[in-house]
């Protein structure tokens, strides 16, 4: 660590820790982050990976949220397009379920509300020549098709921090806050390093302490800081599964339920699509999340009453579970728990202040981080305005023609590169991807290859700038090739990063 003494500190390394800690930065804060695991390792790498506004949301008349969170899909589409891109989704008409009128209504205020410029407008189609129409029941003719994103959530985690770290916040992963206390103005916070010996701590003090432990969050206030609150976070588990792509275009549905929920079927990764997800109420460890086999039953039935070739079990190549740190609204069915945010602050007269994050959603982080400054400025005393919404993310400034565009470009800067690693790079790293090719001039300089285009030179990438240490880091979190790299390929390259010297990180 550059120093002992910050100006804010930030406890947890999802999407709002990294969110709010980059902006922070950016205004000029010193700023530490601690996480005691991976970045994003729980529900922010949990999600359906989307960056949408919510369209069943209207129906619980939360116009507010849906507005900001419609707003938010058009500036992180502007702020990350080699992560987030644009998808059109396709809702079979099931009349027994909802009535067109509703439908049209709903999706007339999904176009208006968040000021839409960059994506298409919704529409009525005839599923029977329509692309997306071939795959589903015959007796499914009408439809709706709508626009939002999809966004590799994960990587929209590192890609906050690494830019909070290039603007000199201090990123923190495997280190946990032990306690935290109020002591002369200031908050004495003793870290550890997770799995270090008790002599592995240090005490470090912040002006101001930010609680964005997700589903601990109050548990952190309890535990760690020793400071009431009058909000409860209401645990909710989603879980989606994987399966070999089901079909050939590039549409995504939304499967009305007869529990008046929807299930997204999402092509994913190119050769996959992803299928999710479910509302169950949790009290377990949120980090021993895990889809059951209820869940599995529900999202197959889900999805097999409009797909005419049926989703088997057997086929499912991944899974994943998380769990939704909600505001609890005191709602009896856990599908209408409100996703709005809410932030609280604590600072008795003359005291420091520590500000919790209850709730959010992944698609309104970077407004909930604008708010939580603007709460903390008077604390803080800075003066720097927001500036997020229009800075690219790292990696994002890829130019026209989006990722595609931006592959092509590549292969034309390094001839060797083969134009299916391209591709994934654009789509994974942007620009950094020069960072990642500094100094190579073809593929035998990648050095090992451990299947399916994964090279150590991307290894020492993420080792080095993207705090990644294992190899579940690197396969599910930094890129997705733990869906394709078979048994010995993850044995090979467990060892090979259990040989290899953590490096100093350099961003």
């Amino acid at each position: 660590m550059a120093s002992d003494i910050y100006d804010l500190a930030i406890i947890g390394g999802g999407i709002n820790g990294v969110g709010i800690a980059r902006d922070a930065a950016g205004r000029g804060l010193s700023v530490l982050l601690c996480e005691r695991r991976d970045l994003g390792a729980a529900t922010s790498s949990a999600s359906t990976k989307l960056i949408h506004g919510g369209l069943r949301y209207l129906e619980h008349f939360a116009f507010r949220l849906v507005r900001e969170a419609l707003t938010e899909r058009e500036v992180l589409l502007g702020i990350a397009p080699q992560i987030v891109r644009p998808m059109r989704f396709v809702m079979p008409h099931a009349a027994e379920l909802r009535p067109g009128w509703m439908i049209r209504l709903g999706l007339f205020l999904y176009d208006h509300l968040g000021g839409r410029k960059r994506l298409p407008a919704s529409a009525g189609i005839a599923l029977g020549g329509h692309p997306a129409g071939g795959g589903l029941f015959p007796e499914r003719t009408r439809g709706f098709v709508y626009s939002d994103c999809l966004v590799d959530d994960s990587r929209l985690v590192v890609l906050n921090a690494l830019s909070a770290a290039e603007k000199g916040a201090v990123i923190l992963p495997r280190t946990s806050c032990v306690a935290a206390c109020r002591e002369r103005g200031w908050w004495n916070l003793t870290l550890r390093s997770v799995g270090g010996l008790e002599t592995d701590t240090r005490t470090v003090r912040a002006r101001a302490l930010v609680n964005a432990a997700g589903p601990w969050v109050s548990e952190t206030l309890d535990r760690v800081v020793s400071v009431p609150s009058s909000r409860a976070v209401r645990l909710v588990k989603g879980s989606h599964f994987v399966v070999p792509r089901l079909f050939r275009h590039d549409f995504a549905y939304v499967f009305q339920n007869d529990d008046d929920r929807v299930v997204f079927a999402i092509p994913y990764e190119d050769d996959f699509t992803l299928i999710g997800t479910t509302e169950v109420e949790y009290t377990g460890d949120p980090y021993e999340a895990r889809i059951t086999e209820g869940e599995i039953s529900y999202l197959r039935a889900a999805v097999n009453r409009y797909l005419r070739t049926p989703v088997d079990a057997e086929a499912i190549v991944w899974s994943f579970a998380g769990v939704r740190p909600l505001l609890d609204d005191v709602a009896d069915d856990p599908s209408v728990v409100t996703r709005e945010y809410y932030l609280e602050i604590d600072q008795p007269p003359g005291k420091v202040p520590v500000l919790s994050v209850f709730g959010g959603k992944i698609t309104t982080y970077r407004k909930l981080a604008e708010r939580a400054l603007e709460m903390l400025k008077p604390a803080l005393g800075f003066t720097a305005g927001s500036w997020t919404g229009g800075d690219p993310l790292p990696g994002g400034d890829i130019g026209d023609g989006g990722p595609g565009g931006f592959a092509r470009r590549l292969c034309g800067q390094y001839e060797w590169l083969p134009e299916e690693l391209a591709r994934r790079y654009a789509r994974t790293y942007g620009t950094r991807t020069h960072v990642l090719l500094d100094g190579i001039g073809g593929l035998k300089e990648m050095g090992r290859h451990f299947g399916h285009h994964l090279y150590e030179a991307e290894l020492h990438y993420v080792l080095a700038h993207e705090w990644a240490a294992s190899a579940e880091d690197i396969l599910w979190r930094r890129t997705k090739l733990g869906l394709r790299l078979d048994a010995s390929g993850r044995a090979a390259l467990e060892a090979w990063i259990r040989k290899t010297p953590g490096p100093a990180l350099s961003n």
